[in-house]
């Protein structure tokens, strides 16, 4: 079950709340539907995840559905890379490592999306260059090495350890931790 659409005319408010209660346990969001004409009853101690007044366009009930299921369960499975207990979240740049938030730069943000999405295989330091910092950067691949190290210093501790140094050759993300 992705979401419930609750008609609260159909059920009482101690109803509904035990309604919101048991979905939320679930991590399934609860629409609840409103006619225009008694929002006045409308009883905010409900606290669905989002209400909807009727009439309503389709398209606009489709949004608010998608949105609802977003807030609660995160992003799809294509946009969300896990490994152990580092998590990736593609859409929202955003990093957790057992459990806390990492703060990272853009470019290692995109170092560790690149390594992180191919695991076992070997980048040199040439072609993360090319494809992290563009065919045109100027600088040399040490630079590469840096925040390869940063990287370490954000993501890695004696219990965690996820980028692999492959000497003269460059850098893989394992593909067991």
């Amino acid at each position: 079950m992705d979401a419930v659409m609750l008609d609260v005319e159909s059920f009482r408010p101690a109803e509904c709340q035990d309604l919101v209660t048991g979905c939320r346990e679930l991590k399934v969001p609860v629409l609840a539907v409103i006619p225009a004409d008694s929002l006045e009853e409308y009883d905010p101690a409900m606290n669905p995840d989002e209400f909807i007044l009727t009439p309503m366009q389709k398209e606009e009930l489709l949004a608010r559905i998608k949105q609802a299921i977003y807030r609660v369960s995160g992003p799809s499975g294509g946009q969300l890379l896990k490994v152990g207990d580092l998590s990736i979240d593609l859409e929202r740049y955003d990093v957790m490592m057992a459990g806390r938030r990492v703060s990272l730069t853009y470019k290692e943000f995109q170092l560790l999306v690149m390594l992180a999405s191919n695991p076992g295989r070997v980048y040199s330091r040439d072609v993360l260059l090319s494809q992290v910092w563009g065919y045109d950067y100027l600088g040399g691949t040490r630079t590469v090495d840096v925040h390869v190290r940063r990287l370490r210093s954000k993501i890695e501790d004696p219990d965690h350890s996820f980028i692999e140094t492959i000497w003269n050759v460059g850098y893989r993300f394992k593909s067991t931790v």
